[in-house]
């Protein structure tokens, strides 16, 4: 029983985590745009993530994450077996105590991301213009 315990217990333990970083790396996705040293970063983690739903979806299906797939492996295991295919469905039916449509789920997600690459994209090219102008204004002899 005291190992089944402890399972249990480390299971439980990597739930949470993995509901703290995969809910953390959401919000990343969509506001790490915003703080101009995380500007880069939060393109790369854009572009990975559209590349996991896209590049992995013959074997895995459209919009596959494997943070979703590890996380539903541990809830699997600790005895939940009523899981959606959407990570964003799991968290906002908890959030909200309702049962989203997984449509519905799903184009918002879809927009979502679309939108954070967006404003990834501009905000990027921004900086990058930006500096370049003030590079060549460094670069100009004086007079």
């Amino acid at each position: 029983m005291h190992v089944i315990l402890n399972s249990m217990t480390f299971l439980r333990a990597l739930d949470i985590a993995f509901f703290v970083f995969h809910t953390g790396l959401i919000l990343f996705i969509l506001l790490g745009w915003i703080w101009r040293p995380l500007r880069r970063a939060n393109l790369l983690v854009i572009v990975l993530t559209g590349l996991s739903w896209t590049a992995l979806a013959p074997w895995y299906g459209f919009g596959y994450c494997p943070f979703t797939d590890w996380h539903w492996q541990v809830r699997i295991a600790m005895g939940d077996t009523d899981l959606p295919h959407s990570y964003m469905k799991f968290l906002l039916d908890n959030i909200f105590g309702t049962d989203f449509d997984p449509t519905l789920v799903s184009w918002v997600t879809i927009l979502g991301l679309i939108a954070a690459l967006c404003a990834s994209v501009a905000v990027n090219v921004r900086d990058f213009v930006s500096k370049s102008r003030e590079q060549a204004k460094k670069a100009e002899p004086p007079g």
